[in-house]
Order: structure tokens, then sequence, then C-alpha cells
């Protein structure tokens, strides 16, 4: 794939998303850069603002197949993963594969399953795989998670554990719409659900092809030090218990890639970087209480962290520079 292919495939995406979701074409692009990434999202908002619409905008508009989980506390591992179940007919074990077999899957109120479903994930979001029995069946390219959660209702729900959020690449917030965007959700829906009519515009093959490409998208040395430099700073901060970690700085190296791909350039800039800081990093901080109280207290810190971090100003032109080789 080249870079004209890859940002072909990625408009045709965009506008096909458009012609559901209203507006938050920021939030569209973070989505989309989790993807080229190969990684996944946490979607996390009051209810109503469209996380579902969304990931099933853009999950319609990808060839693959796409599977939705409402998560609830009577939902056990096996729902997810499949059972290994006994044919009397043939007198054998056979393996009935669950939904994380597929290539994009919604998991809807993710903060509503018991921790032990919520582990089920860990294998197959990190490793691309599921065991079961002492038998490991490899998933599908791509594997792409989209994990809803309400932060607002905490009844009957359990907070996701630390090592849970550092599988998700990014935890987005949509946002409320804009009083015009208001307007245009009523005039768009009222007569028909725009959803229903939605046709795949990109094949789960070159989807799989464009996340190899954005991993060839090229990164001066410069600013992979100014990732690090930045990770690092969180570890410093005086609010942070515990910090980022190398994971986070891979995570924010592949999301700076995929904006990067999203905005036309086969090359990172440090507007890339601190795009994605805060939604990449945000939600890997342990903070300290004299915090927590805060609306969200660890996008605060990102941002004080970039703020702190001198941007390689060279990197940009190193970049360029390479481009033009």
């Amino acid at each position: 794939m080249e870079l004209r292919e890859a940002v072909e495939m990625i408009g045709r995406i965009r506008r096909n998303i458009g012609e559901v979701v209203v507006g938050k074409e920021n939030v569209v692009d973070l989505l989309l850069a989790a993807l080229l990434g190969n990684g996944h999202v946490l979607l996390e908002d009051v209810p109503g603002t469209g996380k579902t619409l969304l990931a099933k905008a853009l999950a319609k508009s990808l060839g693959g197949e796409f599977k939705r989980i409402q998560f609830t506390p009577d939902l056990l591992p096996s729902d997810l993963s499949g059972i290994n179940f006994y044919n009397q007919k043939t007198g054998d074990f056979e393996f009935r594969s669950g939904p994380v077999f597929t290539h994009v899957l919604l998991a809807d109120e993710i903060n509503r399953a018991t921790p032990r479903t919520q582990s089920s994930l860990l294998e197959c979001m990190e490793e691309r795989q599921v065991t079961i029995d002492g038998v490991t069946h490899e998933l599908a390219a791509p594997f792409f998670v989209m994990a809803t959660q309400n932060p607002v209702d905490q009844q009957g729900t359990f907070p996701l554990p630390e090592a849970q959020l550092d599988r998700f690449l990014m935890r987005i917030a949509m946002g409320y719409p804009t009083s015009d965007e208001g307007v245009s959700i009523l005039g768009r829906f009222k007569e028909h659900q725009p959803l229903a009519e939605l046709l795949p515009v990109a094949s789960a093959a070159e989807v799989a092809e464009a996340q190899r490409f954005t991993q060839t998208v090229r990164t001066a040395e410069d600013l992979l030090v100014y990732i690090v430099a930045i990770t690092e700073a969180t570890r410093k901060h005086p609010e942070v218990k515990l910090g980022a970690s190398p994971r986070a700085s891979m995570s924010l190296l592949r999301a700076s890639q995929g904006l990067a791909l999203i905005r036309g350039r086969d090359y990172v800039t440090p507007d890339d970087i601190k795009a994605v800081a805060v939604p990449v990093l945000a939600h890997r901080l342990l903070l300290r209480h004299s915090l927590r109280g805060a609306d969200n207290p660890g996008a605060e810190v990102v941002r004080q962290v970039l703020e702190q971090v001198e941007v390689p100003a060279e990197a940009v032109l190193a970049a360029q520079g390479k481009r033009g080789d």
C-alpha cells in the first residue's frame, strides 16, 4: 500500500461515518488513528452522546465481520471466548467460537461485567489470540475492540483495573454536541435511520494493509526522544503515583503515526504527538488523592507535562527532509 491509497481509504471511511455521526471530526480521527495503530479504544462519556452509534458506524464502514456484546454482571468469560462442547452424535468435543472471533468487537458498557469477565479480554486484546482448554486459537486480522462505559453511573459497575485500562491505546470522550449539531442530529434522524443504510467502503484486508503501512510512517530520532521524555515526565510529576510505562511510549508512537497518516503525511510531527498525548496517556496514570476529585485529572497532568517538556523543533525539518529524499 502506498500513501495515496491509504489516504484515499481513510477519506472514504471518514465520509461514510459522517453520513451518520454529526460533527465529532476530532473524535473520529482519534478513533481511526487507534485503528491504524493496531490498538483498541475505550469510549467513555455519559449516556446518549453517541458512543455506540459511532462504534457501529465505523464497524459498518469496514467490510470485515462485526459483533457486539452487551456486558452484564452475569456474563461469563466463556460467553466471550467460546467453549468446547460435547457432540453426542460424533462422540467428540467440538469448539464453538465466541464473539471475540471477529474483526471489530463492540464491548458495550464493559464496566458492568465482573472483573473475571473483563480480564478474559486481556489475552485477545494484547496477543490477538485466545487459549481455551490449553489450545491457542488465533484471532482475525485486523482485530479491533471498541469498548464503551458510563463514567457517571457507578451503581452495579466494576471499574476497570489499571492492567485492563493499559490495554486500550486510547480513552476518548465524545462530549455533547453544539446547538447547531444538535439541530442537525434531529433533522438527520427524524425520518429515517442512516446507520441502517450504511455500506462498507473498505475491506478488512485493506485495513490490515493500512495498519502495516502505518508502522512505516517515519518518526525522526528527536521525536522518539521527545515521546520518551513525555512518558518519563509523567513518572516524575508530583501528583502522579504511577506514571506511564514503556507500553505507553509505544502506544504514543503508534497513535502519532496513525494520526500523521490521517493528516495525509508519511512522517510524524510534534503536533501529531501532542494531539494524541491526552487520550493515550491520561487513563494510564495512577494519581494521588489530591487530584482524584478534579474533572479528568489525568488529562490535566498530561497537559502540564506537554507544557514542560521541550519540543524538538529540528525534528520537523528532519522528518520533512527524509520525506524528500
